[in-house]
């Protein structure tokens, strides 16, 4: 007997209808779907198409630039610049806020287009991460940034894996796997387990020296009881996290060798990695914080590529380290 998986377009449109919701958010999703299976099509022919290798340019972060990289932020731009439903987009691989549809777009979206691209060169998992807040519909539009409180979906591909998260507000976080025929089906609610024995930690080892004193003897105690697991990539081990519980840290970098190299309020960028992970996990019942022990969702951004530490998992994990974070700067 046959069987037919749901669809994520079957999903969403019930999701819209059972809250008599227009179809713009499907439009704009619908394009975010055709760039996401765009760039996998282009990382897994990568190789054969030699585009894998460095662009030999930098980009806003004064990061060195993959061929990828850049194939992956013009689809991007693409699809959802011609969805006519975007007024700007923040991209981690342009300096500017990238105007689209001024005045006939109904949402901001804030994107990485290829998070964790260290890993291109080995055909190891890389996401796309984005997040979308809607525009203010009750009065005049300031452009302002948008906390990661006021998104109304975020989510993550994990490329080349072929699976899709995405979390709504107030309607949780949930999980697509891609079909033979590029579809995204089978939709699974995603909430983070209770029980401790499947947590893990997740966080660069190689930089646990530079991190506040707190946090490493936090590390110290917690590891002997957890496992540990990192990738490099923030799409691939949030995906991991969703999955098991626990924790992905990723602190403050205070006690480098090198001063210069330190980063105080964190690396990671707020608007398109941080509060999008945040987002996502808040749906799935955990939490998420800065390196203040405040919510990771209620940082108004200042300007697009700020950048912050991060702390985020399970609910009693994140209550653990935000107790430390604050008691620190008491």
């Amino acid at each position: 007997m046959l069987r037919f998986e749901e669809t994520f377009m079957d999903f969403l449109l019930e999701h819209q209808e059972r809250h008599n919701r227009t179809y713009h958010f499907l439009i704009l999703m619908n394009s975010i779907l055709n760039a996401a299976k765009r760039i996998q099509h282009y990382y897994l022919t990568g190789a054969l198409r030699g585009s894998l290798g460095l662009a030999g340019s930098t980009n806003v972060q004064g990061e060195e630039v993959l061929q990828m990289d850049q194939i992956a932020n013009d689809v991007v731009k693409h699809y959802v610049g011609s969805s006519g439903r975007v007024i700007h987009a923040v991209s981690e691989e342009e300096k500017e806020i990238i105007p689209m549809n001024l005045e006939g777009g109904r949402y901001f979206i804030y994107y990485d287009p290829m998070d964790g691209s260290s890993n291109v060169p080995h055909n190891l998992p890389v996401g796309f991460l984005f997040g979308i807040a809607k525009r203010n519909l009750d009065g005049p539009e300031d452009l302002h940034l948008r906390a990661g409180h006021e998104y109304i979906a975020a989510g993550m591909f994990v490329i080349p894996t072929g699976t899709f998260t995405l979390a709504l507000r107030n309607a949780g976080c949930w999980r697509f796997h891609i079909d033979e025929v590029m579809n995204y089906v089978k939709p699974t609610r995603m909430v983070l387990p209770e029980n401790p024995k499947t947590w893990e930690l997740s966080f660069n080892s190689a930089n646990r020296g530079t991190f506040a004193e707190p946090i490493r003897e936090w590390i110290t105690e917690k590891e002997k009881r957890y496992g540990f697991r990192y990738l490099g990539a923030l799409a691939g081990d949030f995906h991991r996290i969703l999955t098991n519980g626990g924790l992905f840290l990723y602190p403050a970098i205070v006690n480098h060798p090198d001063p210069a190299k330190n980063r105080p309020k964190g690396k990671l960028r707020l608007m398109y990695e941080a509060a999008v992970v945040s987002f996502m996990c808040c749906e799935a019942g955990g939490s998420a914080v800065d390196e203040e022990g405040m919510p990771i969702l209620s940082i108004v951004p200042e300007k697009p590529h700020q950048r912050t530490a991060l702390y985020v998992g399970s609910k009693p994990l994140v209550e653990e380290i935000s107790s430390i974070l604050k008691k620190a700067r008491s």
